[in-house]
């Protein structure tokens, strides 16, 4: 059995280049998909956000439409409801990463709001990388790999093949024009190299011991690449 701590939002809303808030949280399926896989196969949990805070799901992310119907829009919402780590977690500053075994970000607008400038966010996923455990980060998750700059004030993840939310699919969900930064942009300016998938189509990159998913479609085939990880 391994320990894996999820880095999550604790932000609601995220704020916009006009200086109006957005609702926002983690979106559902990039949590629920590798839980409920994590889980499944024997793995323990822990839930770490900003100040301890409950991360909110974005409503958005529980409709029917973004879930292939209702039936898997209801499944994925009892996950969010039921699944107690979701509602007990610990705040990031507490955190030693010797305790755990892998790192798993979801996404959801919510890590550009916080995790993107979180120090400890940023030391975790820092000493992750370095350490060889896996770190799985999907869709718009990547973004708190921006905090992740060593003491020398190089980016820890610099050098990495990854995926992320991409800025074609920014502009495709009516985003692109309102944000104060794009994701993409943002981690090649950090030095990461950006692979680029059929928009919203599952899409994984795994470069070392870093696994990344593009959107949310990408969390099952990732979580599948985290538990190969973990062996």
């Amino acid at each position: 059995m391994a320990k894996i701590l999820f880095v999550m939002t604790g932000a609601d809303q995220w704020t916009l280049a006009d200086g109006t808030k957005h609702p926002t949280g983690y979106w559902a399926e990039e949590a629920v998909a590798p839980y409920v896989a994590l889980k499944a196969a024997g793995h323990e949990i822990t839930v770490a956000t900003p100040g301890g805070a409950v991360p909110p799901v974005d409503s958005a992310s529980l409709s029917p439409d973004v879930n292939g119907g209702p039936e898997n829009a209801a499944r994925v919402r009892g996950v969010t409801e039921t699944a107690a780590e979701f509602h007990a977690p610990v705040a990031l500053s507490d955190v030693t990463l010797d305790d755990y075994d892998a790192v798993h970000v979801p996404g959801g607008h919510g890590p550009m709001e916080d995790l993107a400038v979180n120090a400890d966010s940023g030391r975790i996923l820092a000493l992750a990388v370095r350490s060889g455990k896996p770190v799985s980060v999907v869709c718009h998750g990547p973004a708190a790999l921006l905090a992740a700059v060593t003491e020398d004030g190089t980016h820890a993840y610099a050098g990495y093949r990854i995926t992320a939310f991409t800025n074609e699919e920014e502009k495709l969900a009516g985003n692109a024009d309102k944000a104060k930064w794009l994701l993409q942009d943002r981690l090649t300016e950090a030095g990461l190299t950006v692979r680029a998938g059929d928009p919203f189509a599952p899409h994984v990159e795994v470069d070392r011991n870093v696994i990344t998913g593009q959107n949310p479609a990408s969390s099952g085939p990732l979580a599948e690449e985290l538990l190969k990880q973990l062996g």
